[in-house]
């Protein structure tokens, strides 16, 4: 599937005449206080950030951590990883790839200039991808890029490879200023700390940096117009617990937490607070071993298949932060327009007769409530998460009882430091786990990350955790990945979901989603269920289109 690329000019908010700047809210909003020219506070739960570091290429830098690089520094365009999955151009008036996806054409956006002052240009995305080219700059992302071309104000970026399964990479690399970073001696080290180096395109300049937390404030030469929200503070709390509390009482506005008990702790609390669930096409999965007993065959696999409750996951372990998946081709909803047509029906259900019948033929038999292999051996196995992850362990407490009651499987419960289960699935010494899968934004994702052997390195697997291979398979996953046609991709998906269906190498269980928390007291506008435009993760790309949108509440 193509991701849906709109060429139509950004709308962004009307402009606003806006109050004098306010400080972030501390204990319960007053409510008879002006709702116009407010600060929002954006909270994390990841504890005390304590070194100083803007730039928005490495990940373990407090622009980064906070997430605050995405409102300086702006991408080409942003792709939805919810919703319509669409592609919004930003920095660039148009995007438009060729049909292999190894090209991709932009225009740049006129009117636009750094906080510096200085006019945004093509020169500035041609040397921002060129850092890579020449080894100034890590290609963390796995890139490839080959080059640029220029033809007038048309500037076409070369790849390596096809870029299908990894738009969102190119197309949210951040932009940087030429007249600035060419002086920059190694951008993959510099942490930006010195005065004038911390510029971008974005709706929010750098106003102070704390170790508490960092402040922002509109940038009052933004090219998307007057922007409600007159400053943002950044502040990092030490755990869920704590970045509740703060929500409740309104001394933060909008977060990205998994808070249990969410309707009670946070939702009651005030008819103002929202929580928006965006499902992505990524999946929490039952990872299985393929090369080891009991998941070396398929009929067991297919009859947990048809047991495992997904409905349970979502509303038990997730509190109903996620959307089942009972597809059997493993596709969620918002990858359902990629299932073929002969699949369309191709549901799972909670159907314990049908599993026991699967297992029945299979040469399984019962010895009083325990199920017994064709080797005459107790089936029995170990499902393994890290000690913590109380979502997670919920359902592997959830799938014990499922199989134990149902089929009589004996499940074990493991749950391990995040050391010892890492080193587990790597190397290939677990029974079961549950994962997260690589989304991609298409169907690519979920078959690349559980049957696509391109992840065994060394022995050593990032996905494809059971290991499974066929050549058949393998051949699908390339040309999927780098087919000049959606004809061609499409046959390739076709013999994806097949072999998915038939060989069951893992159980995918609910979406994988973005959350966000956030209030509605001083502004409107926020995505919803009704408009996915973009998630309410505040650290996504995405956050500059909501703060685009925002709007002083009546």
């Amino acid at each position: 599937m193509r991701l849906r690329t709109s060429l139509v000019p950004l709308s962004v908010a009307t402009a606003l005449l806006l109050a004098a700047c306010s400080s972030g809210g501390s204990g319960t909003p007053d409510p008879d206080a002006p709702r116009s020219g407010a600060a929002l506070t954006i909270a994390k739960p990841d504890g005390a950030i304590t070194t100083e570091s803007h730039n928005p290429y490495l990940g373990d830098s407090s622009a980064s951590k906070y997430g605050y690089a995405k409102v300086i520094f702006e991408p080409l365009a942003l792709v939805n990883p919810t919703g319509d999955l669409g592609t919004t151009p930003w920095l660039a008036e148009s995007v438009e790839w060729n049909d292999d996806y190894t090209e991709v054409t932009v225009v740049p956006r006129s009117g636009v200039t750094w906080s510096d002052g200085t006019d945004f240009t093509g020169d500035d995305i041609v040397f921002t991808f060129d850092q890579y080219l020449d080894g100034t700059l890590t290609d963390t992302s796995g890139l490839g890029y080959q080059g640029a071309t220029v033809d007038g104000q048309a500037i076409t970026l070369e790849f390596e490879e096809s870029m299908y399964t990894a738009q969102s990479r190119v197309l949210h690399t951040p932009i940087v200023p030429q007249h600035i970073w060419e002086n920059i001696a190694d951008p993959n080290t510099d942490p930006l700390t010195e005065d004038g180096l911390a510029v971008g395109t974005g709706p929010y300049v750098l106003d102070s940096w704390s170790t508490e937390s960092v402040t922002l404030t509109a940038n009052p030469d933004y090219w998307g117009g007057e922007l409600a929200v007159p400053q943002l503070h950044y502040v990092s709390y030490g755990d869920n617990a704590a970045l509740t509390t703060a929500l409740v009482s309104g001394e933060a506005d909008w977060a990205q937490a998994f808070i249990p008990q969410i309707q009670d702790s946070y939702l009651a609390a005030d008819e103002d607070n929202h929580f928006l669930v965006s499902p992505t096409a990524g999946a929490g999965t039952l990872f299985m071993n393929l090369q080891t007993k009991p998941f070396n065959d398929v009929a067991l696999r297919e009859a947990l298949a048809w047991t495992i409750d997904r409905q349970a996951y979502v509303d038990v372990a997730r509190e109903g932060a996620s959307e089942a998946v009972w597809h059997a081709t493993g596709l969620g909803a918002v990858l359902e327009d990629e299932i073929i047509p002969e699949l369309e029906g191709a549901s799972y259900s909670v159907d314990i007769d049908k599993a026991r019948q699967i297992l029945t033929d299979a040469g399984y038999t019962w010895q009083g409530e325990a199920l017994t292999d064709p080797d005459g051996e107790r089936v029995s196995f170990s499902i393994s998460v890290p000690a913590g992850w109380s979502d997670w362990n919920t359902e592997q407490a959830l799938i014990a009882e499922e199989l134990n009651e149902a089929l009589g499987i004996e499940v074990i419960v493991d749950q391990p430091d995040w050391g010892g289960w890492d080193a587990a699935r790597q190397e290939g010494t677990f029974q079961a786990i549950i994962h997260w899968l690589e989304d991609t934004g298409n169907a690519y994702g979920m078959y690349t990350s559980t049957m696509d052997p391109k992840w065994i390195v060394d022995d050593r697997a990032q996905f494809n955790f059971g290991r499974f291979e066929d050549p058949a398979v393998t051949a699908a996953l390339d040309t999927y990945a780098t087919a000049s046609s959606d004809d061609e991709r499409a046959a390739a998906s076709a013999v994806l979901q097949k072999a998915f269906v038939e060989n069951v190498p893992a159980i995918p269980l609910g979406s994988h989603p973005l959350l966000g928390e956030y209030n509605t007291r001083n502004y409107v506008g926020w995505p919803t269920e009704e408009d996915q435009y973009a998630s309410a993760d505040p650290t996504q790309p995405a956050i500059v289109q909501v703060l685009v949108n925002l709007e002083p509440a009546k």
